[in-house]
């Protein structure tokens, strides 16, 4: 039969260092997950840039060397504008108009200027950041079949256009690429851009990064679509301006800026924003 002390022995608890071992064990497990998550986010992060909205850049630039003008312009007689076809001069077609020379060959002296050119709607008009234009009658995906310009695979045949994702609550989210023409003193960026809508404020930030080195909304070849932004700012070169939004703020939030406060829950469906990137031509 075994003594008392002998029990007291076997029966004894766990020792502070054990459980200070155990704890230390545990902190590493959860670290681990943690930094795995934001490990995997990075990773999306950049195959969306990488794989998807570069590819959209280089596509771009394919049309231009193969036609020797820009995406949906007039062929025989360009305007320099992205859906140059679409516009008119003197009351007439691009490609017919002005053959008197009684206007110069500006953007200033065309009208039906600056529709976008996508693969269908998507997102609804100024749903993902104010200022969208009318749709252009061209549409995206046939002019670069018409070419033949290899399109990046995005959601598959038909939806190359198209990408998927998840925010960082876990809600499904789209990006859509367009492309358009701005007018001078847009602060989103004059010329011809190529728009990416359906971005959250961290994704935007990441690819900002990616294309010109800083994640600011109103500075560089990357920037934030906002019509109330760009009617107000007195300058297209103002450095320092935050993009709009948060990704713990919920994307009903009026409020929902970057150094406001929003509703944050973690079900919620995260804000999207649009952006334009400059292009060389």
């Amino acid at each position: 039969m075994s003594s008392l002390p002998s029990l007291r022995r076997n029966a004894r608890g766990f020792t502070l260092v054990e459980m200070a071992i155990v704890l230390v064990i545990i902190g590493l497990i959860l670290g681990a997950l943690s930094i795995g998550k934001d490990v995997q986010r990075n990773a999306e992060y950049q195959k969306v840039g990488n794989k998807f909205v570069f590819e959209w850049k280089k596509a771009y630039d394919g049309y231009y060397q193969r036609t020797g003008t820009l995406l949906g312009d007039s062929q025989v007689a360009p305007t320099g504008m992205i859906n140059g076809n679409e516009t008119t001069i003197g009351g007439a077609t691009a490609s017919a108009g002005n053959l008197d020379g009684a206007l110069p060959g500006v953007p200033a002296s065309y009208a039906n200027t600056g529709l976008r050119i996508c693969n269908g709607q998507g997102f609804t008009q100024n749903s993902v950041g104010a200022g969208d234009p009318k749709l252009a009658a061209q549409n995206l995906r046939q002019i670069m079949q018409r070419i033949g310009i290899r399109m990046p695979p995005g959601r598959g045949e038909g939806k190359e256009d198209r990408y998927q994702y998840t925010d960082s609550n876990g809600n499904i989210a789209e990006i859509q690429v367009c492309f358009q023409w701005n007018p001078p003193g847009t602060i989103s960026g004059a010329g011809n851009v190529l728009v990416v809508r359906g971005l959250t404020p961290d994704l935007a930030r990441y690819l900002d990064q990616m294309v010109d080195g800083k994640p600011d909304a109103l500075e560089g070849r990357f920037r934030m679509q906002n019509s109330a932004t760009n009617a107000s700012e007195p300058s297209n070169n103002r450095p320092g301006v935050e993009w709009t939004g948060n990704n713990t703020y919920a994307s009903t939030e009026a409020n929902a800026t970057a150094t406001g406060t929003g509703q944050n829950r973690d079900e919620n469906q995260i804000m999207l924003v649009t952006a334009h990137w400059v292009m060389d031509q």
